[in-house]
């Protein structure tokens, strides 16, 4: 992996754990259940994640399969 790469899925790696942790502090310390955008919001990033760091090879076959 690139030096680059290896930064871009650090960074995002980073929001996404900070994102978590507030989230568990708002379940332990508020006893509230995050916003739902906030939990799209770090699923996208997840997602986002996923893109980088996966073959090219991988996501022409989930594309593929998308329309079953």
């Amino acid at each position: 992996m690139s030096a680059t790469k290896r930064e871009e899925v650090s960074s995002h790696l980073r929001y996404i754990r900070l994102e978590l942790r507030h989230m568990h502090q708002m379940l332990i310390k508020d006893d509230l259940l995050p916003d739902l955008n906030e939990a799209k919001e770090v699923h996208a990033q997840l997602d986002a994640l996923l893109d980088l760091i996966s073959d090219k090879r991988v996501k022409k076959i989930k594309s593929q399969f998308d329309n079953f």
